[in-house]
């Protein structure tokens, strides 16, 4: 999640909050210019087409966009704000939306079922508002069902109706409970939340878990759960710079905080970035990760840690331009990074794709040297690029022969 202003969770105005009869939720957009033609769903969406460059920028000055779809009315021009120039530096391979469809903060993850779900923040401009959690479905992710919209904010929300959108739900498969979460945050100004599949489904119907219908934490935003291998049931939030243990039945968190710490200096001790907090487990360390800022990019930054409470090193910008989403296995035991573009060195903007990422032996993350095709634009794919599968580089162009010494004659004498 990307904020305009640096602690936004607490910057909002009052004068933003939705002020409606008891049981009702309409919104009327803010900065949108021609509100008629809004909506707070994204909807299905669709192959994507070309490279699928160009894409969305959303705000308080309204919504721009570049495209082969056709823009609604009061829309503004993306204009240059999709450079790729983190992928012309090499940073990032060619890479390629892998669904043609406005969507921030992507999150996946594996279900039980063998499928990928994916979710983010959602609608025309999430800062005028959102409609609840949309949500898609893959076996391969490369084709994605449209669920439609498993939570809803005029028929599901109780106190969150006060709240005009939600911002980066995430969604996670927990084992043990045989059940998907998703965690996420309501605002302006609001708290972050859970909600639980009663049905052990993805597509729901989702509760709050929370005893007493509560909030997780006041004033945040950019919620992340996280299941160890035994079971037990993280939480973190913002930058990062908490963890909380949850009770079995979810209904509470246990015990005191835990801080985030660092014992090699890499880092000053809290949390990694300043929002969009990710946490999981790879090769049995722990990664607590945000977004910051790095030489212009939104980056995932990440620390690693042998056990969940610290302290934890080797701070790095993991993933250039690659923050606001989550990290997640896949069938195949590769790992990903979800990716949506919020910076102009980005390739696109405000829509879903991943990158492979790999482990070097200090356990550092870095974008795997090779992608599969379908993540790549289409001139990159067939070994046509370095980072794509079966490239070759070109032989080096052969030296000319060199000059044939020759010894000059005398000049016959007059």
């Amino acid at each position: 999640m990307f904020i305009s202003c640096l602690g936004a969770m607490v910057c909002s105005s009052s004068a933003q909050m939705v002020s409606t009869p008891q049981g009702s939720w309409n919104p009327t957009p803010l900065y949108t210019k021609n509100p008629e033609a809004f909506s707070g769903l994204s909807g299905p969406g669709h192959p994507v087409v070309g490279d699928g460059y160009g894409g969305y920028r959303t705000g308080k000055d309204g919504t721009m966009y570049k495209g082969l779809d056709p823009a609604k009315p009061g829309w503004l021009d993306l204009g240059d704000r999709a450079k790729g120039t983190a992928v012309k530096n090499g940073l990032l391979p060619p890479l390629r939306p892998i669904w043609e469809l406005h969507l921030r903060d992507t999150t996946i993850c594996l279900g039980g079922d063998g499928n990928y779900y994916m979710t983010g923040s959602t609608g025309d401009n999430i800062w005028d508002r959102v409609d609840g959690v949309e949500l898609w479905r893959s076996k391969d992710l490369q084709n994605w069902d449209y669920l439609g919209l498993v939570w809803s904010m005029s028929k599901d929300a109780t106190w969150q109706k006060k709240y005009r959108y939600i911002w980066a739900p995430e969604i996670v498969y927990l084992k043990k409970l045989n059940t998907y979460c998703i965690a996420l945050g309501w605002g302006p100004g609001g708290p972050t939340g859970i909600l639980k599949s009663i049905s052990g489904k993805p597509e729901g119907p989702y509760v709050n878990p929370l005893a007493g219908d509560a909030v997780a934490t006041n004033n945040r935003i950019d919620a992340a759960m996280f299941e160890d291998d035994d079971g037990t049931v993280y939480f973190t939030d913002g930058s990062g710079a908490t963890i909380r243990k949850m009770k079995p039945d979810l209904s509470g968190f246990e015990g005191d905080a835990i801080q985030v710490t660092y014992s090699d200096g890499s880092h000053a001790n809290g949390g990694p970035g300043h929002e969009g907090a990710s946490l999981f487990k790879a090769n049995g360390k722990y990664y607590i990760g945000a977004a910051s800022t790095v030489d212009g990019r939104y980056s995932s930054v990440d620390a690693m840690a042998d056990k969940i409470e610290g302290p934890y090193r080797g701070y790095e910008e993991a993933v250039p331009c690659g923050a606001g989403g989550n990290f997640f296995q896949d069938k195949d035991g590769n790992w990903w990074c979800t990716y949506f573009g919020n910076d102009d060195q980005s390739p696109w903007r405000e829509k879903p794709g991943i990158v492979k990422i790999e482990f070097d032996d200090k356990g550092l993350i870095h974008v795997a040297k090779t992608q599969p095709d379908f993540v790549l634009i289409e001139s990159a794919r067939n070994g046509h690029s370095p980072w794509s599968a079966g490239y070759k580089a070109p032989e080096p162009a052969a030296s000319p022969p060199a000059p044939v010494a020759t010894t000059p004659t005398s000049p016959p004498a007059p």
